[in-house]
């Protein structure tokens, strides 16, 4: 086990037990894939207060732990429990839509680094057409409204978005076509369109997730609604199998995120 990841196990169960001790709900900063999986692989016993993730939207990525009292968990539904997380929207957008750039994830999240922001405060950046909605701590919130005026050589502006104002829905190209079997190799051939030997290499290499847990077998099998990330691919979706072939082959549907 690698120092880092003793590091964060340690820092998780610290605040999983001053939850449990106190009796209020701790956080942890945005937490990503690998992190993730560091969470969702430490043994259950060693969390005296349960914990639940969000990241300020359905489907996020980057996540924030929230550990929980009893109280909290046993008695407050998780799509209500969601507002209370210490997570801010804030809307980037050009000042003159006409002279903007088309600037891509990177170009956003260098800006922000290069305020002396650090990454674990940041959750996704979602890209939309001239502008991109970013998901960070509340802490930070007010700063980036304030400091961030400039992306690449666009001038921006950045606000925070009220309850309510940020709808997402997460745009996709459904794919179908025939498996063998609904492995893990198999779906991400098909989602990705690469041959099984070099998708093996990135399962077997710690670069596959699914539902945020790190995966490394390729006959991992896959279920309905299971979310797959590839690091440095992109994500799917798993929709099931809609019929099967007369040569016992199964003919499914993947939605690949874009």
């Amino acid at each position: 086990m690698e120092k880092e990841e003793v590091l964060l196990r340690k820092r998780l169960i610290e605040l999983s037990n001053l939850a449990y001790q106190r009796g209020i709900v701790m956080h942890s900063d945005f937490l990503n894939l690998n992190e993730l999986n560091i969470l969702h692989t430490t043994p259950k016993e060693l969390f005296p207060a349960p914990y639940r993730t969000f990241g300020g939207y359905a489907f996020s990525e980057r996540q924030m732990a929230a550990f929980l009292p009893d109280a909290f968990y046993l008695y407050t539904p998780e799509e209500e429990f969601e507002s209370s997380y210490p997570i801010r929207t804030i809307q980037i957008a050009p000042l003159q839509k006409k002279f903007a750039e088309s600037l891509s994830h990177r170009d956003y999240l260098g800006a922000l680094l290069n305020l002396g922001i650090e990454r674990c405060k940041l959750g996704d950046i979602l890209v939309e057409d001239t502008q991109a909605f970013l998901f960070v701590s509340e802490t930070l919130a007010d700063f980036i409204t304030d400091e961030l005026t400039r992306v690449r050589h666009t001038t921006v502006m950045a606000s925070i978005c009220g309850n309510g104002e940020f709808l997402y829905e997460p745009k996709f190209e459904e794919i179908k076509g025939t498996v063998a079997s609904v492995r893990l190799d198999s779906l991400l051939s098909l989602a990705f369109n690469s041959s099984r030997s070099k998708l093996t290499a990135l399962i077997e290499g710690g670069k596959v997730y699914v539902n945020g847990k790190l995966i490394t077998s390729n006959g991992y099998q896959v279920k309905e609604n299971d979310i797959v990330s590839v690091r440095g691919l992109g994500r799917f979706a798993y929709k099931g199998i809609m019929s099967e072939t007369k040569k016992g082959r199964y003919y499914v549907s993947v939605y690949k995120y874009i």
